[in-house]
């Protein structure tokens, strides 16, 4: 092994190491920020740790750059450094997110080309991920030692918080009665029953969540303690979630990330999928901050995919964007998204202003309402696999981000989503029972955004799709923008014929103004949608009703918005502090 070889890879370890130093510090203060209610430092510190891994890679990158002076790919040595890199790795806790970082600095110095798994983990080492597979991230409670209950209040004292509990004797009481009403499995005597919970607490938002799995002979129950604060000195249990469907919508796409602190994240994941077999690796390893490992995780799974699969990708259904162009894999459960060259003339903005919308996203707290994307770069499709309508669309609509080598199509930039039934598709099939539901989601949608200081912009139902839960997501982001960017305004009645009757607007508009009543015109004009929504929402027609969202905004208000229904908390009618619940 050459001494060069070894130096290239422990200066890549070495910029691993500070980014994970970095992001356990950040990772480990959630807990306080949670106890001392810091709701702005929370968000504060996600848009922060957003950025860590790429700021870690660009560090790095200079310090490669300047002391081996790399212009070009040396082969030879380039193969020794990712074999010294695997050796250096071996008996690393986090050895599956180092690869990651590994792969981001070689894509950074060398062309596509070279992307082969001799040079990057294309797959991740097997002898690393083999002496990460056992490591425990859970302690089992049997509570047949010493009963149900003080085994529950253990398990609810073990993170030590430095706030008591309100009424931990009744938060108990409440649970196990919870279970028992919830959770079939798990009605047997405690001498059958065990709990496996993991040695982390997740923090997210205002929210404290311990997960954990109930054994019983009739199988496993994966569970979630919801957590709140309630800014007078106390913490309580809000909430008991006994399914993983309804586990997966806390871990949903559409949301911030976690802070969780855990030794070994690969086991983690394994657990937490175990729990929630409807999420992916990639979904997970995103859920609790981890994108980019995401993006790794996804790219493998797609790769496999492909290999494993025969359909081609197609565009996507749903009217055609005009200022993004959408295509999938009708076997894959996600969207591919590219910026086209050239937008409709009603669109003025640039491409730079679509990137930077997608980025405020991404540092953002979506409060469950907003899709979370994975940006690539430089990605490789075989050709084969698209249909000639998709081919001949991307290559009319955006011919700068489409290159041929060989049998493969490279495309320079794209974003990744999963699929969602557009809202307008949805609604057109659905009965009236399912449009009533919709149309109490997408107003919720709405309200959530706006709370969240999110202004939607583009409010058609076009841009908002129905997940397999039904939850109503937007993602068209094109138009976003903060709630102080906006003059909501009511809409002057007209009184002359001249007015009545006028093709264009008789008063002035000004860039930046909204009028609110028009929603029921563009976005409901659908007599039944439209009923629909009035009974749910019809205050979202009133000016007045986004004038007081962007007061509330501005004061520092930090709306409660929970990743379960009002219906499932404890004590709904206590859990909101000061403001309204919009957890629905």
């Amino acid at each position: 092994m050459s001494s060069t070889a070894i130096a290239i890879a422990k200066t890549i370890i070495n910029g691993f190491e500070r980014h994970i130093f970095l992001f356990k510090e950040i990772t480990l203060s959630a807990c306080t920020r949670f106890e001392q209610a810091k709701w702005h430092e929370v968000q504060e510190a996600s848009k922060q740790r957003t950025d860590f891994f790429d700021t870690r890679v660009k560090e790095t990158l200079e310090v490669i750059r300047r002391d081996f002076a790399i212009t070009s790919l040396d082969e030879i040595l380039w193969q020794s450094v990712k074999q010294e890199y695997v050796e250096q790795l071996l008996y690393h806790p986090k050895s599956d997110l180092a690869e990651s970082f590994y792969n981001s600095i070689f894509c950074h110095l060398f062309e596509r080309k070279y992307y082969q798994n001799r040079f990057i983990f294309v797959q991740s080492s097997e002898e690393c991920l083999e002496n990460l597979k056992n490591k425990q991230v859970y302690t089992r409670y049997e509570p047949d030692e010493k009963g149900l209950f003080d085994t529950i209040s253990s398990i609810l004292l073990k993170p030590n918080f430095s706030l008591p509990y309100k009424n931990l004797k009744a938060d108990i009481n409440t649970l196990i009665s919870r279970f028992s009403r919830q959770a079939d499995k798990t009605r047997f005597p405690i001498s059958a029953l065990k709990f496996d919970m993991i040695d982390s607490v997740f923090y997210r938002n205002k929210g404290a969540y311990i997960i954990g799995r109930v054994v019983s002979p009739a199988g496993e129950t994966p569970f979630i303690v919801a957590l709140l604060n309630d800014e007078n000195g106390h913490i309580y249990v809000d909430a008991l979630l006994t399914d993983n469907e309804q586990m997966a919508v806390v871990f949903g796409f559409a949301r911030a990330y976690f802070f969780v602190d855990c030794p070994y994240l690969l086991p983690l994941i394994n657990f937490l999928q175990d729990l929630m077999p409807s999420k992916t690796k990639a979904e997970l390893y995103s859920a609790i901050g981890y994108h980019k490992q995401g993006k790794t995780q996804f790219y493998r799974d797609f790769l496999n995919h492909l290999d494993s699969s025969e359909d081609k990708l197609e565009l996507a259904e749903g009217i055609k964007g005009m200022v993004m162009s959408v295509f999938t894999l009708p076997s894959y459960p996600y969207v591919f998204k590219i910026i086209k060259d050239k937008f409709s003339p009603s669109k003025k903005m640039t491409k730079k202003d679509v990137i930077e919308k997608y980025r405020l996203v991404k540092l953002h707290d979506r409060v469950g309402r907003m899709a979370d994307t994975m940006e690539y770069s430089e990605v490789a499709f075989p050709k084969e696999r698209f249909s000639d309508e998709l081919l001949q669309e991307l290559e009319t609509v955006a011919p700068s981000l489409i290159r041929y080598e060989n049998e493969l199509i490279i495309i320079s930039h794209l974003y990744i989503e999963r699929r969602m039934r557009p809202l307008n598709l949805y609604l057109a099939e659905a009965n009236d029972e399912q449009i009533n539901d919709a149309m109490l989601g997408y107003g919720m949608a709405i309200k959530q955004l706006i709370a969240a200081d999110i202004f939607p912009g583009d409010m058609l139902l076009k841009n908002f799709g129905v997940t397999r839960h039904g939850r109503v997501i937007f993602y068209d982001y094109d138009e976003i923008t903060y709630m102080d960017e906006v003059n909501f305004r009511v809409k002057p009645v007209a009184v002359t014929e001249e007015q009545i009757y006028a093709a264009e607007p008789w008063y002035s508009v000004e860039p930046g103004d909204m009028f609110p009543e028009e929603l029921a015109t563009f976005a409901l004009a659908n007599h039944k949608y439209r009923a629909a929504f009035m009974i749910h929402h019809a205050e979202l027609l009133d000016a007045s009703y986004w004038q007081q969202a962007q007061q509330n905004v501005a004061a520092g208000i930090v709306e409660d918005v929970f990743p379960y229904p009002t219906e499932m908390q404890f004590r709904h009618t206590k859990a909101t502090v000061g403001h309204s619940n919009m957890s629905k």
